[in-house]
């Protein structure tokens, strides 16, 4: 039986492929040209001068249906070595999904060519990608930071007990840095600078040298920035995620959020590259927060061990949604 692990994010879709692991990571982006609409490209494949850029992946969601189907049938048919053997999926699916969001989930597995379908809640596969053990009936907490939102799920007995999604997200963070920088020295700075900014840590006075282009003359040039400055611009979107985690353990019962004031957080997504973010949530919630080893790719791997396992998927099934 051919079973493949999809993760679709809204900045990057991964494959896992049994005994192979995390054989595609892609940008979930769909390059089509402006005036034709022509699909010019997928991907890696992106960038091209003078086209398009579409992300039609949000929140885990497809954002737009038939892109989102072009996109997940063209990264299947990269990585499935068996044409003639459609492949079995493993998707994650946001705790906060209604049944039309899954309908449109299996409507883009199938016209991708799939012959079934498996749905995880997402805190349940990015736990199981962090090495959280979810099958004890302890209470667990994992705050994914993606693209363009942060979901935080509370987990006892291999189910999501609590779950909450507000709509900030990495990209969020990034904006903050590239305003402040805009603000305080005219540049503007590229996506790959402003997370090397994000990941830079130190003492507060300590200086981040930064790259960009003028704003008025169009030159390159550099300015040091001060890492307090970093961390005042990012600190309103990540009490905003602070906030969401609070709201979601005060729906747990009482045994579970003394358990988590044990326990603590695990963080995972791109955002959890945040340099202190770890820090600051632990005094926001007041418990325990560690980043996961492979942040990035926790849900990934997460479907990864249900792809392995054919007895965890069996078992999951009576939670997926």
């Amino acid at each position: 039986m051919s079973l493949l692990g999809v993760d679709l994010g809204a900045a990057r879709t991964r494959i896992y492929a049994r005994r192979r692991g995390i054989v595609l990571d892609e940008p979930s982006a769909v390059v089509r040209d402006a005036r034709t609409g022509r699909i010019v490209s997928y991907g890696a494949e992106t960038g091209d001068d003078g086209h398009e850029t579409c992300r039609p992946v949000s929140g885990g969601l497809p954002a737009d249906d038939e892109l989102t189907r072009l996109l997940v049938r063209h990264f299947l048919r990269r990585v499935h070595r068996r044409p003639f053997a459609r492949p079995r999926l493993v998707m994650a699916v946001p705790e906060h999904a209604t049944a039309i969001d899954r309908a449109a989930l299996r409507e883009v597995a199938y016209e991708a060519e799939a012959r079934g379908l498996l749905l995880v809640p997402h805190g349940l596969a990015a736990a199981l990608g962090a090495g959280v053990p979810v099958g004890d009936g302890a209470g667990w907490m994992v705050i994914d930071i993606g693209r363009d939102a942060a979901r935080v799920a509370v987990l006892s007995h291999g189910a999501v007990v609590a779950a909450g999604t507000v709509p900030v997200g990495g990209r969020a963070l990034t904006l903050a840095v590239a305003r402040l920088v805009e603000r305080e020295h005219g540049l503007l700075l590229d996506e790959d600078e402003v997370e090397a900014v994000k990941r830079e840590h130190g003492p507060p006075d300590r200086q981040v040298l930064v790259r960009g282009r003028d704003a008025e003359t169009g030159r390159e040039r550099a300015a040091s920035l001060p890492v307090r400055l970093v961390r005042e611009a990012t600190r309103q979107p990540v009490e905003t995620i602070a906030q969401a985690a609070v709201d979601t353990v005060e729906r747990c019962p009482p045994e579970l959020v003394a358990d988590l004031g044990e326990r603590g957080a695990v963080l995972v997504g791109g955002g959890a590259l945040l340099r202190g973010l770890d820090r600051w949530l632990r005094v926001a919630l007041r418990m325990p927060v560690r980043r996961a080893e492979r942040p990035v790719e926790s849900v990934a791997l997460g479907l990864g061990r249900c792809v392995e396992d054919q007895d965890l998927v069996n078992r999951l099934k009576a939670v997926a949604p």
